[in-house]
């Protein structure tokens, strides 16, 4: 630390970067400043040095280069999928805190990597996964925790979008992505249902993968990000899970860029225990999230809504920030203050490993033992 604040890096200088990481670590001002900056595009990497960057903040074209800067503290790591692992293990062998973006790798194997340089440093590790910050996770999270919901025997993790294919970066490049929404959204929704849950044992994995909308011209009309083009379309369009854990409960992933559905629903999870059930229900057809519990009440059947928009009935207590500002908070205090992060590396790894596992059951048409 310097002057009392932890020195970050950022590798990955494009739109994660500036949409969550660099608004995130500004409005943390008294615990941090930015003083390194990197992209392959050394434009981008300069750019987000002169709104960003402290006073003699430095810029690199190569990460390897930055890890030499003994004054960094922190590294983010805001790449496509596919360079988090390198990037990572350098960066705990170079001495450095990290976070990186969701989805800790685009394999098991790469996540397995990443693990093992990061027991090995002592260093803090934490991945990108922001919506358990929402008011609605943390809500859902502590009526899990308290019982409310009884066993969770049964869940959905939801990642569909009826057309929203990202038609910026490089989301339809699988050399660079490793994947299309099943890595990219469906990562949020199964997050969110396993950490709920409190359940990281699977057992057994099938998986179903689809290319059947990205390849249509006609299909590309009305994406909410312009037409894509099916040319150049290298990933699924839709991706679906069935995971067996290890004590018998039941999770059904679904996730789709492109899907013949009429809702959406996104980064949200359906639980349904032997006391009450809840649901998430939110996405790119609403604004906000509503928060749904099921219950008996006195021999009939209920519900109860919340939500985050005040539709219904609205969420109190919800304080500092949004969730990328909340999520950047806690992982400086949790360096600042030797304390676990609340996205555990344990955890984010068994999210990639199933993720991986759907892909290759698609790929080998069979069930998939862990």
């Amino acid at each position: 630390m310097k002057n009392g604040k932890l020195q970050v890096a950022v590798v990955g200088c494009g739109g994660i970067a500036n949409q969550k990481h660099f608004p995130a670590l500004k409005s943390q001002a008294d615990k941090c400043e930015i003083i390194a900056f990197c992209d392959i595009q050394i434009e981008r990497a300069k750019k987000a040095a002169e709104e960003y960057g402290a006073e003699d903040a430095k810029v690199y074209a190569d990460y390897q280069e930055l890890l030499k800067n003994k004054e960094i503290d922190v590294v983010h790591v805001c790449t496509p999928n596919v360079a988090h692992c390198p990037i990572t293990v350098a960066a705990f062998e170079a001495g450095k805190h990290v976070m990186c973006e969701k989805p800790m790798a685009a394999t098991t194997e790469d996540a397995q990597k990443m693990m093992e340089a990061w027991r090995k440093s002592g260093k803090k590790f934490t991945i990108g996964y922001q919506n358990r910050f929402r008011t609605d996770a943390q809500a859902l999270k502590r009526a899990c925790e308290e019982g409310k919901l009884g066993e969770i025997y049964f869940a959905k993790a939801h990642a569909v979008r009826r057309r929203a294919v990202p038609t910026w970066g490089v989301f339809p490049d699988k050399s660079k992505q490793g994947g299309g929404p099943l890595i990219d959204i469906g990562t949020h929704a199964l997050d969110i249902t396993l950490w709920c849950m409190d359940n990281y044992e699977p057992q057994t994995i099938t998986g179903s993968v689809f290319e059947k909308l990205g390849h249509l011209p006609e299909a590309a009309e009305g994406n909410m990000f312009g037409p894509w083009d099916p040319k150049t379309y290298e990933v699924e369009d839709s991706a679906f899970g069935y995971i067996k854990m290890k004590n018998g409960a039941t999770i059904f992933l679904e996730s789709a860029w492109a899907l013949n559905v009429k809702d959406s629903r996104e980064a949200a999870t359906t639980l349904c225990g032997t006391k009450a059930g809840a649901e998430m229900i939110g996405g790119m057809s609403q604004e906000g999230y509503d928060l749904v519990f099921n219950e008996t009440t006195g021999g009939i059947l209920t519900e109860e809504h919340i939500s985050d928009t005040g539709a219904i009935a609205f969420f109190e207590g919800s304080s500092g920030g949004s969730p990328e500002v909340k999520e950047c908070k806690q992982w400086l205090e949790a360096i600042i203050e030797d304390k676990e992060p609340l996205v555990k590396p344990e955890q984010a790894f068994v999210v990639t490993e199933i993720l991986d596992t759907i892909y290759k059951s698609a790929r080998e048409n069979k069930e998939i033992r862990l």
